[in-house]
């Protein structure tokens, strides 16, 4: 969405309208927050809303809220959505006092509080409203938010609110059940082929090669399930250098993703024997833009034709990765979201879409591609969404480290670099998609 396509806001049904579609859900026991930069919405902060204890003293929690808002240093106002079901309750409530504390600390931080309101199940209304004669209970009806002008162009405009993320990631829809005991076999069949091979600085280079064209996709092509492609993909996801690799050179860039193995000493110039020297396996060839047909590596390895692979013609060249420029920052500060400025989303954004697809198979690799999955909602301030896919990790392959890991730094809270900076993050949607209009924002 461009700046000339901003949407007007009427009211505050249309800023809880918003909500939902900036999350991606409609959320529940949850206080979302979001900056204000004058008459436009900024980042949007999403909370579990804390137990009773918390409650009785909430000015850790209050806190909590100031340092993520912060991050959005041109903030200079702020909104409060309290979403609980019993927010068509008479006063005082058991987050009356909540508000009140989140309200001081924003204050005092110079991002005051312009508004909030209470959203339940079936009414909503104005938080900081002590006047029954215009804010009569139990509010208004819920229906009024969903019915509002915003959230019907939202939706006119491709926009969809899914099912709120779980512990667990709902399973997808079933993949067919010779597409995956092909990828299953030939994921083997490539394991077995690779094994030898994980430190070849040789092979990692492959592999980068493979994953660079793959993520090189022109926009909007579709990923069509290939059955000797996916189990390559998911082999290299099996071995932890390749698997940080690719997160690394879907954020940073190829060069970023080379230096920082080079740094760890991982790789050796490995002799294959008969071969004379450093050699690898190749990959099997596929064209983002072609994905044409042809079964012959599926033929020998007795996988059948019924899931032919998409190759490339072996004259044609994929378009080349923009390298976000990072070589100098180690996979630490990649990862953690502090290197580079800015990472490549629109890579990061192919990267996701891919390993959806590979992570269905389950196992060892399906572990992996989600854990890949986890870390990008993470980079994109998508925690909920991000410990589901970690969780969801787990359950495939317990002790997983690399998920547990990531679900301990999601469960402490901590914001990825990128995602506490304004010029950084994610944005689903392009520019500044709220501008007030017939009324204040509020």
């Amino acid at each position: 969405m461009t700046a000339s396509e901003r949407l007007t806001v009427r009211g505050p049904e249309d800023i809880l309208g918003f909500i939902p579609h900036s999350l991606g859900y409609w959320p529940a026991s949850s206080l979302v927050a979001m900056t204000m930069r004058g008459t436009t919405l900024g980042a949007t902060l999403r909370l579990d809303l804390p137990g009773l204890e918390a409650q009785v003293d909430p000015s850790g929690f209050a806190r909590a809220v100031r340092r993520y808002l912060q991050s959005d240093v041109g903030a200079d106002g702020s909104l409060l959505a309290i979403f609980t079901t019993d927010a068509g309750a008479a006063p005082p409530t058991a987050y009356d006092q909540l508000v009140r504390e989140v309200q001081s600390v924003l204050d005092q931080a110079g991002m005051p509080v312009r508004d909030a309101w209470f959203v339940g199940d079936e009414y909503w209304r104005d938080a900081l409203c002590r006047d029954s004669s215009c804010c009569p209970l139990p509010g208004r009806p819920v229906q009024q938010i969903r019915d509002s002008m915003l959230n019907t162009e939202m939706v006119y405009r491709g926009s969809s609110i899914g099912a709120a993320p779980k512990t667990r990631t709902a399973p997808g829809p079933p993949l067919p059940a010779m597409y995956v005991a092909s990828v299953l076999e030939g994921e083997d069949i490539w394991m077995e082929e690779l094994a030898a091979r994980t430190r070849s600085r040789a092979q990692f280079s492959a592999v980068l090669d493979f994953w660079e064209m793959i993520l090189a996709r022109p926009d909007g092509a579709a990923w069509i399930p290939d059955a000797e492609r996916d189990a390559f993909l998911r082999a290299t996801l099996a071995v932890p250098t390749w698997r940080d690799a690719v997160l690394v050179m879907a954020a940073a860039g190829r060069n970023a993703a080379e230096a920082g193995a080079e740094h760890f000493g991982v790789l050796d110039d490995i002799n294959d024997p008969g071969a004379g020297g450093d050699s690898a396996v190749s990959p099997p060839l596929a064209a983002p833009a072609t994905w044409r047909d042809t079964s012959a590596r599926l033929r020998k390895s007795g996988l059948g034709a019924a899931t032919a692979p998409a190759r490339l013609d072996r004259d044609s060249e994929p378009r080349a990765l923009t390298p976000a420029g990072c070589p100098a920052a180690g996979y630490g500060e990649i990862l953690m979201g502090t290197a580079p400025e800015v990472p490549d989303w629109a890579a990061l954004e192919v990267l996701d879409c891919v390993l959806e697809q590979l992570a269905g198979p389950g196992g060892r690799a399906g572990a992996a591609a989600l854990t890949g999955r986890g870390w990008v909602a993470w980079c994109r301030g998508r925690g909920s969404y991000s410990a589901a896919y970690l969780g969801e990790a787990l359950h495939l392959e317990p002790g997983y480290r690399l998920a547990e890991l990531l679900l301990d730094i999601v469960a402490r809270g901590t914001l990825c670099g990128w995602a506490a900076r304004k010029e950084a993050a994610w944005q689903k949607f392009r520019g500044d998609p709220l501008a007030p209009g017939g009324g204040a924002a509020g």
